[in-house]
């Protein structure tokens, strides 16, 4: 079957439910598994390989934080969005830092919720400009000169067009975006992003984003 597939982790059937239901309502999307704490939903993770997660953050057992930690370190693909009640959730900020491709609200609308996975399945960042830089600027704020000049070292390695990219990024640019503000085409910022997650180390845009941040070039 063709679509975006999706595994469910949250303690709350009844939110598992209603993910469901929104989710399944959209031809072009397949729930494939669902798990009611981090370990369990670690296990499904891993088995079926969905493209996205839907992880609740706070659970028992596991909580979202280490099962997203545990799941990049295992080099699983799937991309996983943390889901919160409150977006100044702390431990979205470390599932950010861990992996994590974005966060959602758990009472964010239903059509919403549908653009955000087939953005983060598409690698599209699943969170506003807004959200972006206040997040950034929360992670920031608890580093110090070693974060800073270990972020300028890092960006030493980019070249003057994949910096221009990169900085796009930590504004919270779409792909879209960022080809009609430097003129190129969505493909090629696509192979400028790849080429700069990797350099940079990092496993999404968010934590590209944080090391701009970082160095201050935002």
């Amino acid at each position: 079957m063709a679509g975006v597939s999706v595994v469910l982790v949250d303690d709350d059937a009844l939110v598992r439910a209603g993910l469901g239901l929104i989710l399944g309502g959209s031809p072009s999307i397949r729930v494939v598994g669902e798990a009611g704490d981090g370990a369990a939903g670690v296990d499904v993770v891993q088995r079926e390989r969905p493209d996205v997660v839907l992880m609740d953050i706070r659970m028992p057992r596991l909580d979202g934080l280490e099962a997203t930690r545990r799941l990049v370190t295992a080099g699983v693909p799937s991309r996983v969005i943390v889901l919160t009640t409150f977006d100044a959730d702390d431990m979205v900020l470390e599932a950010l830092r861990a992996g994590a491709a974005g966060f959602l609200l758990k009472d964010t609308p239903p059509a919403r919720l549908v653009a955000a996975v087939h953005a983060a399945a598409a690698g599209e960042p699943t969170l506003s400009p807004s959200v972006t830089a206040r997040l950034i600027s929360a992670v920031s704020e608890r580093g110090g000169s070693d974060r800073r000049q270990d972020a300028a070292q890092r960006l030493v390695q980019l070249t003057e067009r994949e910096r221009e990219v990169a900085v796009m990024i930590a504004r919270g640019l779409p792909n879209a975006e960022i080809a009609a503000e430097l003129y190129m085409s969505v493909p090629t910022v696509k192979t400028h992003v790849s080429r700069i997650l990797t350099k940079l180390g990092a496993t999404n845009r968010v934590q590209a984003a944080i090391v701009v941040h970082d160095a201050g070039l935002v």
